[in-house]
């Protein structure tokens, strides 16, 4: 690909835009050395104003999802690429979220340019482990792990039972729950099908990533060997 083309679609600016960097000698190598339009570079060695490129395609992105904050590019309010860069916005392929988190939940989200990637994570054959944690408005009453586990739970206006979850109790009014699938707000409507309402939610881990102490509204690009750990099961201590 022309470093003309590969720049822009990072986002830096339209072809015409990134040229005009490369005629005012904003582009160079990592050694300092001016590039022009047709050089042969790797991606890793090209620098914009003496700074490394963002990551190639295949980028993965894990983010701390604040609340108040929509998964929608069509939100009229504050949406999670707000928390980006705005060259990020103009991405080739564009980035998108990996399955959603409501306005009123907060935590682990995964960003990513990569469709395939994507689809293999929300895929219902997957079974991705999804860990989250919920405090409640009432006490917990002690039937929910078993209700939850059975596998027979249907939920309010649907005609196929949720898969089992693991609950384990934290606190009279604090759980924390692995789901293996994703339906539209599934915590919510499990502990309200169990008789109680979820007051403050929270995804914690998609398998075994976690949000390793990144705070609400912070994000990280992650290293190839850390997306698989998406795929792992859930630490044992999570459920």
């Amino acid at each position: 690909m022309k470093l003309v083309k590969l720049i822009a679609n990072l986002g830096y600016g339209s072809r015409r835009e990134v040229a005009w960097m490369f005629r005012e000698g904003r582009i160079t190598d990592a050694d300092g050395e001016v590039l022009y339009a047709d050089d042969q570079v790797p991606h890793a060695r090209i620098r914009l104003d003496g700074e490394p490129l963002d990551p190639p395609p295949g980028l993965v992105l894990l983010m701390h999802k604040p609340l108040g904050a929509t998964c929608s590019r069509r939100d009229p309010g504050r949406v999670v690429y707000d928390l980006l860069p705005p060259r990020y916005r103009r991405r080739e392929p564009a980035l998108s979220t990996v399955g959603r988190l409501d306005r009123d939940t907060s935590g682990l989200l995964l960003v990513t340019d990569d469709g395939a990637l994507l689809h293999r994570i929300i895929s219902p054959r997957a079974r991705v482990e999804k860990v989250y944690e919920a405090t409640l408005a009432e006490d917990l009453r002690g039937h929910e792990g078993e209700l939850f586990a059975s596998g027979t739970l249907m939920l309010e206006s649907e005609t196929t039972p949720l898969l089992p979850a693991r609950l384990r109790v934290l606190g009279p009014r604090h759980a924390r729950l692995v789901l293996t699938e994703g339906r539209y707000h599934q915590v919510r409507r499990m502990f309200a099908a169990a008789g109680n309402r979820v007051e403050t939610l929270r995804r914690v881990a998609i398998g075994r990533l976690t949000l390793e102490g990144l705070q609400p509204g912070a994000w990280r690009v992650l290293a190839p060997g850390e997306v698989e750990a998406v795929f792992r099961p859930a630490d044992a201590a999570a459920g």
